[in-house]
């Protein structure tokens, strides 16, 4: 047991096990996991750190690691002056973080009816919940293909994606399934190709005459859906205009989103 692991804690605190910088604005860390955490992979759980008055600073944040992994990971932007990150953005391996037992979530394979293709799209930092996900078996045996899209506003806050796909075929578990999928990235403010919104590319039939798949069908498809609330407002339009109805962890659907960071 490594020197992090078996440091004294105090109740539902973890220790910080390594930090990425991906750039100024993002970044990603794998901190302990509890013993007693039990989540599925999709979900998120309440993070943070102890606040100046006593009471702790936290905010919901996607489990980035699937549900397999022997510790948590998060991906995170810096906020200048946001409460949490402006601290968060600066720990370092040792320090300890408050890590909440309870995770929950909308994007969980649970909540999908069975299918043929799962579509991920996300924007930003909704990329981390798909990261866990895409990282799951149980992903491959319910489903042949994944697409996964992920947009951002510039091509340099692609790169925990594009490390994420590039390990893919690497992974212990999962590496033999890479093949099954489809990595879309697309940016809306720097020369990109594809550029634009990912409905942008869905409307206009680019996004499946890019990868050379069908347009989204209720029959085959199930989609998950992670970014801000304009992206959920306009995906679930796009959905139910296919045919595709909302599913829950209480009444499987075609489509399912996370509402949880948009409010």
């Amino acid at each position: 047991m490594s020197e992090i692991n078996s440091a004294a804690r105090t109740p539902n605190t973890q220790a910080v096990t390594s930090i990425t910088h991906w750039n100024e604005r993002l970044f990603s860390f794998r901190v302990t996991r509890p013993e007693s955490l039990r989540f599925r992979s999709g979900e998120f759980t309440m993070i943070g750190l102890p606040g100046d008055n006593g009471k702790p600073l936290q905010r919901a944040y996607s489990i980035a690691s699937p549900s397999w992994d022997e510790e948590l990971e998060f991906y995170s932007i810096k906020v200048q002056d946001g409460p949490l990150t402006s601290r968060l953005k600066h720990i370092k391996v040792g320090d300890e973080i408050i890590v909440q037992p309870k995770p929950v979530g909308s994007l969980v394979l649970d909540a999908l009816l069975p299918g043929k293709r799962l579509y991920m799209f996300a924007t930003g930092t909704g990329i981390a919940p798909f990261a866990s996900l895409i990282r799951d078996p149980d992903v491959y045996e319910r489903f042949d293909q994944v697409v996964l899209t992920h947009t951002c506003r510039q091509v340099e806050e692609l790169g925990y994606s594009q490390d994420l796909m590039k390990n893919l075929s690497e992974d212990p578990l999962i590496g033999e399934f890479a093949d099954k999928v489809k990595y879309y990235p697309s940016i809306t403010q720097e020369e990109f190709t594809p550029q634009g919104r990912i409905t942008s590319l869905i409307e206009s039939g680019q996004l499946f005459e890019d990868l050379k798949i069908p347009t989204l069908n209720n029959d085959t498809d199930r989609v998950m859906i992670c970014g801000s609330l304009g992206l959920n407002k306009d995906m679930k339009a796009i959905c139910e205009a296919h045919g595709l109805t909302e599913g829950s962890n209480s009444r499987p659907g075609s489509f399912v989103m996370e509402k949880a960071f948009v409010g």
